[in-house]
C-alpha cells in the first residue's frame, strides 16, 4: 500500500486471479517486474516491483479467501478517511460491499461494488 494518506488518491492496484503464481512469472516476463512474497498465512501472493528501483507498485493475489468471489480484473484501492463509513454509504447510494470492511496493511480496507457493477477497494490508513 502507498504510505500517502491523501483521500481520493488512488494508492495501490492488484489483480486477483486463479493462477497467481503463472500471472506474476507473466507480467516479469513482460514488464520486467521483479516480485516479492507476500505472507498470507496457508499461502503467498506476491508484490510486484520496478526493476530498477525496486519499488513495489501492485500485487498479485490468488483468489482464495476473501478473494475468492472476486471479479478478474485490476483491482484499484482508493484512500478514504472512514471505510465503514464509506461502506455504508455505498450502500445508501445503491452500490454494494462485496467485502466487508476489515484490516489490510496497517489500515482497514473493503471491496465495493458501485451502481455499474465496477468493482473498487476503499482503504483507510
Amino acid at each position: 500500500m502507498s504510505g500517502e494518506n491523501q483521500v481520493g488518491k488512488i494508492g495501490w492496484i492488484d489483480i486477483t486471479v486463479d493462477d497467481a503464481t503463472g500471472l506474476r512469472d507473466f507480467y516479469k516476463n513482460i514488464v520486467g517486474w521483479k516480485s516479492e512474497d507476500a505472507d498470507m498465512g496457508e499461502y503467498a501472493d506476491y508484490s510486484m516491483a520496478l526493476p530498477a528501483t525496486n519499488e513495489v507498485v501492485a500485487g498479485i493475489c490468488h483468489a482464495r479467501g476473501s478473494n475468492a468471489d472476486l471479479n478478474v480484473g485490476w483491482l484499484i484501492y482508493i484512500t478514504v478517511d472512514d471505510v465503514k463509513a464509506s461502506a455504508t454509504a455505498c450502500k445508501a447510494h445503491g452500490g454494494k460491499v462485496i467485502v466487508e470492511p476489515r484490516g489490510l496493511a496497517g489500515g482497514q480496507f473493503c471491496v465495493i461494488e458501485d451502481p455499474s457493477g465496477a468493482t473498487a477497494a476503499l482503504y483507510q490508513a
